[in-house]
């Protein structure tokens, strides 16, 4: 299975503008640039459709392992916080913070935390970031 998205850019990095699109249309020529990125001004950002990737790959993990011990979450919501950090003479994606919350009927913290943890590890998108990868997990009954 392979997906796509794609950027254009036009300009200088701090003058210039961009756009992001993706292959299932979700995404269209969604505006980017140095002032959404780094200014916070109205647009999106590559860390934050990163972020987004990974709460949605990670949320998606956790729903299969769930269903593999029998459980069903009522609902998962996990919120992603991705730092961008000045790294010589560029900038890193040097962690990402997994906050999840979950209401999952039946199930107790510790297996709860078991399974978030192994979901963490297992979601696609964690595999490839190299970035630290945190979780805080609440479980909401």
């Amino acid at each position: 299975m392979d997906k796509s998205a794609s950027a254009h850019w036009e300009g200088s990095l701090k003058k210039g503008k961009g756009t992001i699109s993706t292959e299932s249309g979700a995404l269209k020529n969604s505006p980017y640039g140095f002032n959404t990125r780094f200014e916070d001004q109205p647009g999106t950002n590559p860390e934050e459709l990163l972020g987004a990737a990974h709460a949605g790959c990670f949320s998606m993990a956790l729903s299969m392992l769930l269903g593999e011990q029998d459980y069903t979450a009522d609902s998962i919501d996990t919120k992603a916080i991705v730092t961008l950090d000045k790294d010589g003479d560029g900038f890193s994606i040097t962690a990402v913070h997994l906050d999840l919350r979950a209401s999952i009927p039946g199930i107790d913290q510790a297996t709860f935390e078991q399974i978030a943890d192994k979901a963490k590890a297992g979601c696609p998108l964690s595999k490839v970031i190299k970035a630290d990868i945190s979780l805080k997990a609440q479980l909401e009954n």
